[in-house]
């Protein structure tokens, strides 16, 4: 009698299926693409948003600790120079010498907001929703359109109820712009 081969069972364990990996914490709102180029004379136009369980950051305690956190934010190769507060999100208008360096400047940023956020919640955790999304300015009206749009954001929200002059932007430059860019249109 001659021996057969048995048969082999192959599990159905890993490979690309439906439903397999990691489940996803929620929805992604700033795509991970490769950023673009960013030169020391451009600035940049900066939007965070926060997590759902964030307090208002209109609320006086939550914008004293990120008006705070922007002063004290400054580096040799990064600093804020302008921004705007809303309920759930902040814009900001900032200079890098580069990508990196906006990069590790926005890093220390967040973990500078989110230390004193959730200080002031009592709690702790993350305060960011997600990677902050950023846009190069690259011509003068661009600056201008950015600024106006800072100073300008709360009739955007809150319609007719917005007040004459927005205590949640700032008025005045946070630190010293270095771009000429900014220089010449702030």
């Amino acid at each position: 009698m001659k021996a057969r081969q048995l048969g082999f069972v192959f599990k159905t364990w890993g490979g690309k299926r439906k439903g397999a990996g990691r489940p996803r914490k929620g929805e992604r709102r700033v795509k991970h693409v490769r950023r673009p180029v960013l030169k020391e004379r451009f600035p940049v136009h900066v939007t965070w948003r926060m997590k759902d369980h964030v307090w208002n950051l209109r609320a006086k305690r939550c914008l004293s600790v990120l008006q705070k956190a922007f002063l004290e934010g400054k580096k040799a190769n990064f600093q804020i120079v302008h921004y705007s507060v809303m309920g759930n999100h902040v814009h900001l208008l900032a200079e890098a010498t580069d990508a990196q360096a906006l990069a590790r400047g926005m890093q220390g940023l967040g973990i500078r907001v989110a230390r004193r956020l959730n200080q002031v919640m009592e709690r702790r955790g993350g305060v960011l929703n997600d990677r902050y999304h950023a846009r190069i300015l690259r011509s003068p009206t661009e600056v201008k359109r950015v600024r106006f749009y800072l100073l300008n954001n709360a009739r955007h929200h809150f319609g007719k109820d917005a007040p004459d002059i927005d205590w949640c932007a700032s008025q005045k430059a946070v630190h010293e712009p270095r771009t000429w860019l900014v220089r010449q249109t702030c």
